[in-house]
């Protein structure tokens, strides 16, 4: 009986809720006294239908709150001759109110209050929703659908089961690494709208290492070729980007492989804190903010470039389960140093799951991890020079020497 009366509460306070916050909206059906009521129809159609077997009472109910609902809405358009701006917002939410008040009835009252909160809150934040879908973007809407497909329609019908002779190639976790990237990618690209343009030093070489650091190297060096004054600026930003790569093989090692996690951070730690020195001299050689901040995509999925990863993925997938069968650490460090030059994010993962099925030692992975960093510093270094030529290298040459000292020295003396 206790439970009975619970069901019944919730309902009450979710119609309450509810009604409370349509009743400060003009012009709509119902409001503090309606909607109550709606939720009790609701917890009590659901209680009889499940209690004495009237399985008919949930349809009829809604049926009969439905007809009442569109009789309130002619009669509400009559009566007010000027449109009141809430669509049938009330009216679909009065048909919602009463299917959470049969589940609070009948099913978890947990769902119920959940449902009904949301509810709520969908209705009173009307105005930043509305404010929001006008700010996006079609690129941006584009985006967003490409997740929806990638995540919720392909990933799921893929198989999760390796192939191949070393067992390696699961079409499943290839495809879940592309959807993580593309998750790591789009949440870059809206703190970096979200934060405007005009960053800073600072947060826009944060952002920029989150977006790809490679880019970003690449936006700012060709920037430098223009303006050779800007060459110790951009070299703190090119700094500060390949910091933050740390960041993101943490961020990336945590997602699919939280029990690698305790090996990597403290040798990988160490290095990112002796890089983190280094960008605390280089933003002191320069005065104010960067006002130029690196180029986006319009692509906020940065879809191309995930599909090649996905790719990439796989193939050093299987190269270092090669490597580790036939040729042991020399042969994995070898595919690391490779694999480094074109991207860190497929190397990182690759190791990571294989350390995580305990198929790689954790020694061993981090160490194949820190020399594709290592390698990509190098490349971005090389990268520097070739598109924003000497007054840029001469600024970034001594912060990168130092941090690729900095990484040797932890790869040789690290226990």
């Amino acid at each position: 009986m206790r439970e009975l009366f619970v069901s019944f509460a919730v309902a009450l306070a979710i119609g309450l809720l509810v009604g409370f916050q349509r009743e400060r909206t003009k012009g709509v059906l119902g409001g503090v006294r309606t909607f109550p009521l709606i939720a009790l129809v609701g917890a009590l159609c659901g209680q009889l239908g499940s209690a004495r077997d009237l399985a008919e009472m949930i349809p009829a109910g809604l049926l009969a709150v439905t007809a009442l609902v569109v009789l309130g809405s002619i009669a509400d358009s009559k009566k007010h001759d000027a449109a009141s701006g809430s669509g049938i917002t009330t009216e679909v939410a009065a048909l919602a109110v009463f299917l959470v008040g049969v589940v609070s009835a009948t099913g978890p009252l947990p769902l119920a209050v959940v449902l009904g909160g949301t509810i709520a809150a969908l209705l009173h934040f009307k105005r930043p929703m509305h404010g929001l879908a006008k700010r996006v973007s079609d690129d941006e809407v584009r985006a967003l659908m490409r997740i929806v497909v990638i995540g919720l329609v392909i990933l799921p019908v893929l198989p999760d089961e390796t192939y191949g002779p070393y067992e390696v190639l699961n079409p499943f976790r290839i495809w879940l690494m592309v959807v993580l990237i593309v998750g790591i990618s789009v949440v870059s690209y809206i703190l970096y709208r979200a934060l405007s343009a005009r960053t800073g030093t600072l947060l826009g070489g944060s952002l920029g290492g989150l977006i790809s650091s490679t880019a970003t190297t690449a936006s700012y060096a060709r920037q430098t070729s223009s303006a050779p004054r800007f060459a110790t600026a951009a070299a703190a930003v090119l700094m500060i980007a390949s910091t933050v790569v740390f960041g993101r093989v943490f961020v990336e090692v945590a997602a699919v492989a939280p029990g690698f996690l305790g090996a990597i951070t403290p040798p990988l730690g160490v290095v990112a804190v002796a890089n983190a020195g280094l960008c605390a001299i280089a933003l002191l050689r320069i005065r104010g903010a960067v006002t130029d901040a690196a180029e986006t995509e319009h692509d906020p999925t940065r879809m191309q470039a995930a599909l090649v990863f996905g790719g990439l993925y796989g193939v050093i997938l299987f190269a270092v389960a090669v490597a580790k069968e036939h040729f042991g650490a020399a042969g994995l460090y070898l595919v690391a140093t490779a694999s480094g030059l074109a991207d860190v994010d497929a190397i990182t993962l690759s190791i990571a799951n294989l350390a995580e099925a305990g198929r790689l030692e954790s020694g061993t992975a981090w160490r194949a991890i820190l020399i594709a960093v290592q390698t990509n510093l190098v490349f971005k270094g090389v990268l520097a020079f070739a598109l924003g030529g000497v007054p840029l290298l001469r600024t970034v040459a001594p912060l990168f020497a130092a941090s690729f000292l900095a990484g040797g020295a932890v790869l040789v003396f690290w226990p």
